[in-house]
């Protein structure tokens, strides 16, 4: 058992070169602190140190965060590496712009609601049971979502990011080696995150989706950075023209479907003779329907029947008048025989 002491940081650190001050003087105005590694299991009072920037804790056995009270001008915490199982007791670090939290046995980021000023959270590799994913608490999350830029959540068997979309001020976010695997998701976040220039999602089942890389630089115009690979203005520019070509085809399509409920019958493009002026490219399949319709003769009554004989006789006589020569129309003893 390794409690960190004033006794402990004076075996720790050299002092020799400060000998025209006492320990305690030196501890007043001291602004970084590096106890890493040392086995600590236990933060004792370090109240003497109250100038704190930075405070180097990480590669030790520490099962609790406390005994931090008097740093108020704390901006640097390293805690990776240790043995902590819950995010607490860090209210009064007003001041706190960056926290590093790796290697814990962490379930819930909590207990960030007071820190307005931190900007880099990092809490990636928690020793979680089987099964088991790093989960947020809505309140910490909505406390940064105006500070907040850089976020490490990495290999914590996170399956989704919409939680994290009200992080609006996020720059980098690093989470290899998850389970995220849906690429709709990733838009989502993307569409809200308009300041994002680095994401690094290595590791994660959706990076072997069909155009997995197009799809996410289409989506970000900030995006600098992804998966460790620069995007080239030139790549930017080539799949943005692809967006766009995809979209006017997809326009177009929808211009058509419209044009067919509007109708309520399609229209199709034809071949005619080019010599046939007058001649449409585009047909009205009900104009088909319809003409079809058109040509079928309705069931005729007994009287249109008579009549229409009637007509057919007269045609006959007048034929067979127009057969003959004309100058024998009018001679009488023709017409004679012809009546015969």
């Amino acid at each position: 058992m390794v409690r960190l002491t004033v006794d402990l940081i004076a075996k720790s650190i050299n002092h020799k070169n400060h000998k025209e001050e006492s320990f305690s003087q030196y501890l007043r105005k001291a602004t970084h602190l590096n106890v890493s590694n040392k086995n600590i299991d236990a933060i004792g009072d370090l109240s003497l140190c109250k100038n704190l920037n930075v405070l180097y804790l990480y590669d030790n056995q520490i099962r609790r965060i406390h005994n931090l009270d008097f740093a108020s001008n704390l901006k640097h915490l390293y805690l990776q590496n240790n043995c902590i199982s819950r995010v607490e007791n860090l209210i009064s670090l007003k001041k706190l712009e960056k926290l590093y939290l790796g290697g814990n046995c962490i379930t819930l980021i909590e207990g960030l609601d007071k820190l307005e000023e931190l900007r880099e959270l990092h809490v990636e590799s928690q020793q979680l049971s089987l099964g088991e994913k790093l989960l947020f608490d809505p309140r910490t999350l909505h406390s940064l979502a105006k500070s907040l830029s850089v976020l490490n959540i990495s290999n914590n068997n996170i399956d989704e990011l919409q939680e994290l979309a009200v992080l609006q001020n996020i720059s980098h976010l690093i989470a290899v080696d998850n389970q995220l695997q849906l690429i709709q998701d990733l838009e989502f976040v993307l569409n809200k995150w308009t300041k994002l220039c680095l994401l690094d999602l290595k590791g994660n089942p959706v990076c072997h989706k069909p155009k997995y890389r197009d799809r996410i630089i289409v989506q970000s115009q900030t995006l600098e950075s992804l998966d460790g690979k620069e995007i080239k203005d030139m790549e930017r520019q080539f799949l943005m023209n692809w967006k766009a070509s995809k979209a006017a085809r997809k326009k177009s399509k929808e211009r058509m479907t419209s044009d067919f409920f509007e109708t309520g019958h399609p229209i199709v493009p034809v071949h005619h003779n080019s010599s046939v002026k007058g001649k449409s490219d585009l047909l009205i399949l009900s104009e088909l329907h319809r003409s079809a319709n058109n040509r079928k003769e309705p069931p005729q009554r007994p009287e249109e029947e008579s009549s229409i004989n009637e007509k057919i006789r007269h045609l006959i006589l007048k034929d067979s008048q127009s057969s003959l020569p004309k100058t024998d129309i009018f001679e009488p003893h023709l017409l004679h025989q012809m009546s015969l």
